[in-house]
């Protein structure tokens, strides 16, 4: 993996546990990172940006794709990790969608369930599909 591929897998990783606060906590994403005593990294902060506000149309795709699952079922891990997805495929000059892909699979395979990563590739796929058209 190249120093940017690094950099950014750990920029998704801290993302999804700045997104798990805020969503634990029930607090805004920005109020979260406020409180930090070290500013995360840009892409850290362009991740979370694009997925709060892109959050609306990315339960909308989540919800039409993970097909017998309603979004209020599925885990909070997995559901977070999805709208992060779709808010980078939907940011200006995105990597592309195989690289989104790849590491939304890894950050389910890391922290959540077994069954997860599957789940995640299934979904994340037909959104792919929909929104890259």
């Amino acid at each position: 993996m190249s120093e940017l591929g690094r950099h950014r897998h750990r920029a998704r990783e801290r993302a999804l546990e700045l997104f798990y606060e805020s969503a634990i906590k029930e607090r805004p994403v920005a109020v979260i990172v406020t409180e930090l005593n070290t500013r995360p990294d840009e892409y850290t902060l362009a991740l979370l940006a694009s997925a709060e506000a892109h959050q609306p149309r990315a339960n909308e795709l989540i919800s039409e794709f993970s097909i017998d699952w309603p979004l209020d079922r599925i885990a909070l891990v997995d559901r977070l990790i999805m709208t992060l997805a779709v808010g980078e495929m939907l940011m200006e000059n995105p990597p592309p969608p195989a690289v989104i892909l790849n590491e939304a699979v890894e950050l389910a395979k890391v922290f959540s369930t077994d069954g997860s990563s599957s789940f995640v590739n299934g979904v994340l796929s037909s959104i792919a599909q929909t929104v890259l058209e």
